[in-house]
């Protein structure tokens, strides 16, 4: 009887959290869709204000001046800003029609899909890369503070934060590349066209997560539970790994989520400069030619992929910390 009673609560419980976990994601996807459209107003009125012409950067500027102005009545650049940009929205929100790219004539989508797994997998890398990198070496200059070891990485770690990402990648390839000859200088023919960008994307951010990891296990280490623990004979790799890095990781997921979003969006001098078919470097010539549609969708996408990954940032705090959880059901 009482096994029989236990076990419909713990039912009822997990049925009633899911739903309050599906309102909340549901709340959230909704507040997305005018964060979405102010980021493609900003975008379409930046696109609108730097200098040049598409018609005349598709023509050519020997074109004659009746092409241009036709090109111009045929891609609607004639009509007022504020129509061509209510209409573009309704054409999204109705349709999901983003537009046919003005450099290519094709949907602006058919050239950024097959660009997506390249960026896709440079930021997982260059994430997984950061995280390997900066928790382990931010609890190690945690526990052995003001060592040898600790001093060594914080001057790293801030060196490679200050690091241009730009002058990292041309300080890689002209190390690997030229030298060394060890590594392509460009392109993804292989995994090993990967370890340069994902170096240069995860390295920086790396830095900044064991900046973070080190603070938040300097305060966790200092907590009264972890001196109780080590009075009680608790081994230190148990207190380190199990108790203090756990009450510690809610600040470096955070982290960790806006690192992978800036990686994703910050992925562009990357792929530009190891010349990797990525969305960035798509981004980049549709600035360059005034592709407004191919410069939108692309932003958009990867402004959906933030805020998609902030989100499974804020579901997971609820898994690693209880404390929140309970907090967040009595909220909802």
């Amino acid at each position: 009887m009482y096994n029989a009673i236990s076990c419909n609560i713990m039912l009822v419980g997990r049925f009633g959290g899911g739903v309050l976990v599906i309102k909340y994601v549901t709340k959230r996807l909704l507040l997305l869709i005018p964060i979405l459209i102010g980021v493609a107003f900003l975008i379409f009125t930046i696109m609108e204000f730097t200098p040049g012409d598409p018609a005349v950067k598709i023509l050519g500027i020997e074109a004659p001046q009746e092409a241009v102005e036709q090109l111009r009545e045929q891609l609607g650049l004639n009509r007022p800003f504020a129509v061509r940009f209510f209409d573009y929205i309704y054409k999204i929100v109705t349709r999901l029609d983003f537009g046919m790219s003005w450099r290519t004539k094709n949907p602006v989508f058919m050239d950024i899909i097959p660009r997506i797994p390249v960026s896709a997998t440079l930021a997982f890398l260059g994430i997984a890369f950061a995280t390997l990198f900066g928790i382990p070496l931010g609890v190690l200059s945690a526990v052995k503070q003001y060592s040898k070891s600790d001093n060594v990485l914080r001057v790293v770690s801030t060196i490679l934060v200050a690091v241009p990402t730009f002058w990292l990648a041309m300080l890689l390839i002209l190390a690997f590349s030229s030298y060394l000859a060890w590594l392509p200088a460009g392109g993804v023919h292989s995994y090993v066209g990967y370890i340069m960008p994902v170096i240069t994307c995860g390295g920086p951010y790396g830095s900044a997560i064991l900046r973070i990891t080190r603070s938040t296990m300097l305060e966790e280490i200092r907590q009264d539970y972890v001196r109780t623990a080590r009075a009680k004979g608790v081994p230190n790799n148990i207190i380190i790994y199990k108790h203090a890095l756990q009450n510690a990781l809610l600040p470096v997921i955070t982290t960790i989520g806006q690192n992978f979003g800036a990686i994703l969006g910050g992925s562009v001098v990357a792929e530009s400069v190891f010349s990797l078919p990525g969305i960035g470097s798509l981004v980049i010539l549709g600035i360059k030619s005034k592709d407004t549609p191919t410069v939108i969708a692309s932003v958009l996408l990867i402004a959906f992929f933030f805020a998609i990954v902030m989100l499974a940032v804020d579901l997971m705090y609820a898994f690693i910390d209880p404390r929140i959880k309970a907090k967040y059901f009595k909220a909802e």
